[in-house]
């Protein structure tokens, strides 16, 4: 799930997880080929194409799936999917308003897929416009945050990227979230990139614009929402506004 709290850093770690990689790695490859087809297939002149490449290299994604990719999507290798975006909308129990982006080449499918998610762990689909105006679009990169030197302390980390285009900087427990409009992301990106200061993820990302506050029962059920949403091979990122408190996250990891 692409949230906004430290239950991303906690879901980030999650994903990580050998039963998920190889889920994830198809995931990444696609935002490779699709990136790829849309602008090229050099990630010098193709921002988006290099910030989908940084994060599956992240993820540990082999160096030749990558190359595969771009050359698929680029079209200078056979294989490529005609892949179309789509967004659905819904709710997940107590009133969480979710997006669901997809990547897909089957377009009855994903739907299918994405209803079943849904009703099955007591969400819904909504209907289009229905939930979008709580999300704004935004860039938001992640930032790991190192022990000493630029980026270790929220001060010296605005410095660098305040020019760049950065409105904030969330505390998400082990890494920072800098958000910034979604057209300053390469920016931003670029300016930690010439201070030296390592990122996790750059990327244009759904923010919602008022949160849902959750005790124990609800966020367990949000969560069983986006996990099972998560699990179909058509969608690629679940936004959700329900804010998990830092006291519930923490009986959460405890269950674990």
């Amino acid at each position: 799930m692409s949230g906004h709290s430290k239950w991303a850093t906690t879901k980030h770690k999650k994903a990580a997880i050998d039963a998920k990689r190889g889920k994830l790695f198809a995931k990444l490859i696609k935002n490779i080929e699709v990136a790829a087809r849309t602008g090229g297939g050099d990630p010098a002149g193709n921002p988006t194409l290099f910030d989908a490449i940084q994060k599956a290299k992240k993820s540990s994604v082999p160096n030749d799936n990558i190359d595969r990719a771009v050359k698929r999507g680029s079209g200078a290798e056979a294989g490529g999917a005609d892949w179309e975006n789509i967004t659905y909308e819904g709710y997940a129990p107590g009133g969480v308003a979710v997006l669901i982006e997809c990547l897909t080449d089957n377009r009855n499918r994903a739907a299918t897929e994405v209803r079943t998610a849904l009703s099955r762990n007591g969400g819904s689909l909504a209907d289009p416009n229905s939930v979008a105006y709580l999300f704004n679009r935004k860039g938001v990169v992640v930032v790991p945050k190192p022990a000493e030197g630029p980026g270790s302390d929220e001060d010296s980390l605005l410095e660098v990227v305040l020019e760049a285009g950065a409105e904030e900087i969330n505390d998400n427990g082990e890494s920072w979230e800098i958000v910034s409009e979604a057209t300053d992301v390469v920016a931003v990106r670029t300016a930690l990139q010439q201070a030296d200061i390592d990122y996790d993820s750059a990327e244009a990302s759904w923010v919602p614009s008022m949160q849902v506050p959750l005790d124990l029962d609800a966020a367990k059920k949000m969560i069983r929402v986006v996990e099972a949403l998560e699990d179909s091979d058509d969608v690629q990122d679940v936004y959700a506004n329900g804010d998990i408190p830092d006291d519930v996250l923490a009986q959460l990891d405890s269950e674990d």
